[in-house]
């Protein structure tokens, strides 16, 4: 939407969905005239497109209302110097361009949408009446239009549009650009859909690419008969996927620092970082200036009271998630165990794969129950911002899926040893678990999107009477409105549709280590599932979906935390897995094979924190330019106080001059 070196392109980057209506009102007062007229006076571009059931309204803003948005939101942007600086038209020259030429992100670009059109407010000083197919209503003086218009139903929905050109563009270079295997063009990525998703692919396409060491290393293991030295081979194989897995942590955490680094991101000041205290955010509250005033006592108290409310929150976060930890104990344990024991005495591989696949789908619908509890618990919680109430529910709802989809898997270890059994289940979860996810991310979304189409056109066909001829949607932007959104399975107000892809890449990452002993050519799998997740996600984002709202995150949040513990966690079942296998084989007895896997998990575990000291989090030359940037705001900061300080003592020295002189004058 925003210029790329120096022309200007129009595009139509946001929809509303209006009430279609039935007859134009008479005079002045209909609601969709005014609102178009409101649109415009605000310095949009409109488009207006008569559908089967609704009318949408297109609306575009040129670059000159985008940056006034933007100045009076207060946007802090990064300039050339390396600073961050709020918005101001007259220097837009000085503000750092996009990877795609524009001035600014898509985040900042709805962020200016949402405040240019419900910034629309009636300033008369008394109430107009609107109207829409005989109906009458009130929009009173300083109340907004668009949010008027919502609580009555006049306009459905408001959801962002496609830019079919870059749309197109990334449908060649990324969705079908098969040769490339895991190369994406990360910072076209990152210009369409925000920085949320460009790190999120940037992440899978990392991921995929580190596994072909130990896709390649397991397929030797699995296939190769090494005779008396396989009993090396496997600890060797266990270790060799710790330290693999413990690397690629600590590079991704590099790799993420300069991502951000190149698209100009400080993440550590980034909107809604704020602490809501008594109604306020922290950002916002009167500190430095005016708690500097306060001495003794007040002071005091204010330090009290933010220590209660510190603790309150932690009290009200720690007892949801007891109550969570119970409830999986409680109720999704003896469900876990029941599956497994069934599928233990059950001596049909058919039925087996059938009991999985039921069981697969009961699971889905209780682990969605908890999600919702889920999220009425982080709704009674304090937390910081958006961000933080989606970390929440993430870590909330993986302990349903880690319940239920590695408790039975350590039955078949723990009780039975028995491996084959146990390299069978691990087979049939990533078969079955690809199988699942890949229907659900293409087959529903298309579902939708065709249901929807079906009832617009029966509904048209029913109110325009008997035709023979079929009825077609021409127009581009109610296609769109009938595609599903990028919306999770549970918590769609706290998470985007990110959540189920992450949560998929995590229950994958889990299988292959937590078991890698008992089945080391589950890494190839993987690799493979890899590849084609990369391009069945770019399609749904591309052609089968809406396009995603923006989120400020720009780092995966939670799920670096649960990988971490993911890792650590195989530590431990691959060498309970190597002590029921080399118990099982006669080899050694129990007592020496565990003392010394004991000393290899110990050693592992302080391997892998020890690496994560090691390799820096942050590449030299992204701490060097935080330095520089740091240095520069620091010496531009000195110099202004320096001249306001001068200016004061001025200020204050020339009036005392004055005064000198005219008491002279007096005296002669």
């Amino acid at each position: 939407m925003n210029g790329s070196n120096g022309e200007e392109r129009i595009v139509h980057e946001v929809a509303m969905v209006v009430s279609k209506r039935i007859r134009e009102e008479e005079g002045e007062g209909d609601c969709v005239e005014v609102l178009v007229s409101e649109l415009k006076k605000r310095g949009l571009v409109v488009d207006r497109v008569v559908g089967l059931a609704d009318e949408f309204l297109k609306v575009a803003a040129p670059l000159e209302t985008l940056g006034n948005a933007a100045a009076e939101l207060h946007i802090r942007k990064p300039t050339c110097l390396g600073i961050d600086l709020p918005f101001e038209t007259q220097g837009s020259e000085a503000f750092f361009r996009q990877p795609d030429g524009s001035l600014f992100s898509w985040f900042e670009r709805f962020r200016c949408y949402q405040h240019l059109l419900y910034g629309i407010v009636n300033c008369n000083g008394y109430g107009v009446t609107l109207k829409l197919d005989g109906r009458e209503f009130c929009w009173a003086a300083g109340e907004s239009l668009v949010r008027r218009l919502e609580s009555e139903g006049v306009i459905k929905q408001m959801f962002p549009l496609h830019d079919e050109s870059k749309r197109k563009e990334l449908l060649k270079t990324w969705a079908l650009n098969w040769w490339n295997f895991t190369n994406q063009p990360i910072d076209q990525i990152y210009s369409y859909f925000g920085a949320k998703i460009g790190v999120y692919f940037s992440f899978l396409g990392m991921y995929t690419q580190w596994l072909i060491f130990p896709a390649v290393l397991g397929f030797i293991v699995q296939m190769v008969d090494f005779g008396s030295l396989q009993f090396l081979v496997l600890p060797s194989f266990f270790v060799s996927t710790i330290l693999w897995a413990a690397l690629f942590l600590q590079f991704w955490k590099r790799k993420n620092a300069a991502l951000l680094a190149r698209w100009q991101i400080n993440y550590s000041v980034g909107p809604g970082q704020g602490y809501k205290f008594l109604g306020m955010e922290w950002t916002s509250l009167p500190f430095p200036k005016e708690l500097t005033k306060n001495i003794g006592n007040e002071k005091l108290k204010e330090k009290e009271a933010y220590q209660r409310y510190e603790w309150f929150a932690y009290r009200k976060r720690f007892r949801n998630d007891v109550f969570v930890i119970m409830s999986i104990i409680c109720l999704q344990l003896p469900f876990e165990l029941a599956y497994a024991h069934i599928y233990e005495i059950i001596t049909s591989d058919i039925i087996k794969f059938v009991l999985t696949a039921i069981y697969l789908l009961i699971i889905q619908y209780l682990t969605r129950l908890g999600g919702k509890v889920s999220v009425k618990l982080i709704n009674r919680e304090i937390n910081e911002s958006v961000e933080y109430r989606a970390n929440s529910l993430i870590y909330k709802v993986f302990g349903l899926y880690f319940m239920q989809t590695y408790i039975g898997i350590f039955y078949h270890v723990l009780l039975h040893r028995n491996f084959m059994t146990l390299r069978q289940v691990l087979i049939q979860r990533l078969i079955i678990s690809q199988v699942f996810w890949t229907l659900m991310d293409g087959s529903l979304p298309y579902l939708k999107y065709s249901y929807r189409k079906f009832r617009a056109r029966k509904k048209k066909k029913n109110e325009g009477g008997p035709s023979t001829g079929k009825i077609q949607i021409a127009s581009r932007v109610e296609k769109e409105y009938f595609k599903a959104t990028y919306s999770a399975s549970i918590g769609v107000e706290l998470e985007d549709g990110l959540f189920d892809d992450s949560l998929e890449l995590a229950l994958q990452f889990g299988m292959i280590m937590m078991f890698a002993c008992a089945f080391p050519l589950a890494f190839a799998l993987a690799a493979l599932s890899n590849l084609m997740e990369i391009r069945t996600n770019a399609l749904k984002l591309l052609v089968t979906l809406r396009r995603p709202l923006p989120r400020a995150a720009a780092t995966i949040g939670a799920w670096l935390n649960i990988w971490q513990f993911l890792v650590v966690m195989s530590i431990c079942t691959n060498s309970a897995l190597l002590v029921c296998l080399y118990d099982r084989e006669g080899k050694w007895k129990i007592e020496p094979g565990l003392a010394a896997i004991l000393i290899m998990e110990h050693i592992l575990l302080l391997l892998k924190f020890g690496l994560s000291r090691l390799v820096p989090e942050e590449p030299a030359w992204v701490r060097a330019s935080r330095v520089k940037n740091v240095t520069q705001a620091q010496d531009m900061y000195c110099k202004q106080l320096l001249r306001s300080i001068s200016g004061d003592f001025s200020s204050m020295v020339k009036p005392e001059q004055e005064q000198q002189e005219d008491s002279g004058t007096i005296l002669t």
